[in-house]
């Protein structure tokens, strides 16, 4: 049985699909997310860059948003859940400044992020003269272990989780799976042996897992 570490705690029915394709798995959370105070102040985003669910979260109480530019269906979701308006949503961040540039370039922009936030949606937005202002509202760490087992699979879900991940360990030669394109790219300065999923929500990881290794 192929056994797979993945560096986030999965929810019940996450596990339940690598679990019922008889795939074993081990986890933990590569990362810490913490909310961090900021500016009291800003109370409404007429236009706010929402690059992660937990930008959202740390907002979500303190911030009224008219409408949201989203990165991820799932982070889209969220912000419908709890009735804002998505003007744009992308699969990653580079794609939704693409969008952000060609459609809105006359619109002022906050972006709330947190202190690892990727450099691509900012400078591309710096590049072309869209006035944004940055805030960032929480904090990532990376929560370091050391891993002796030897795995089949490694499941990945941001750049972070990378940069966590391999401070303690190398990954050999597993198949490293990723949620997106710009964990792939962290990756592979690693590995070659990748496969990334084509939706970037964690379901299309575990959905790449299970196609692998039910073959075997």
């Amino acid at each position: 049985m192929a056994t797979v570490l993945s560096t986030k705690k999965l929810s019940v029915s996450q596990k339940q699909l690598l679990l019922g394709a008889k795939i074993g798995l081990v986890e933990y959370n590569a990362i810490n997310i913490e909310f961090i105070p900021f500016s009291s102040n800003i109370d409404l985003a007429e236009n706010a860059i929402i690059t992660s669910k937990n930008a959202f979260k740390a907002i979500q109480d303190k911030v009224k948003i008219e409408k949201a530019f989203v990165v991820g269906s799932k982070t889209a979701a969220l912000l419908k859940e709890n009735d804002v308006e998505i003007a744009e949503v992308a699969d990653n961040a580079s794609i939704l400044a693409e969008k952000i540039i060609g459609n809105h370039q006359n619109k002022h922009f906050i972006f709330f992020c947190g202190n690892k936030r990727r450099d691509e949606l900012p400078l591309q937005l710096k590049q072309k003269g869209v006035f944004f202002k940055e805030i960032q509202v929480y904090k990532t760490s990376l929560n370091f272990a050391e891993f002796k087992q030897e795995f089949e699979g490694v499941l990945f879900f941001s750049p972070s989780g990378v940069e966590s991940y391999f401070s303690k360990n190398k990954i050999g030669e597993a198949t490293a799976f990723c949620i997106g394109t710009t964990t792939e790219n962290s990756v592979k300065k690693y590995t070659k042996n990748i496969i990334t999923a084509t939706q970037p929500s964690i379901e299309n990881v575990i959905v790449q897992v299970v196609k692998k290794y039910n073959k075997q």
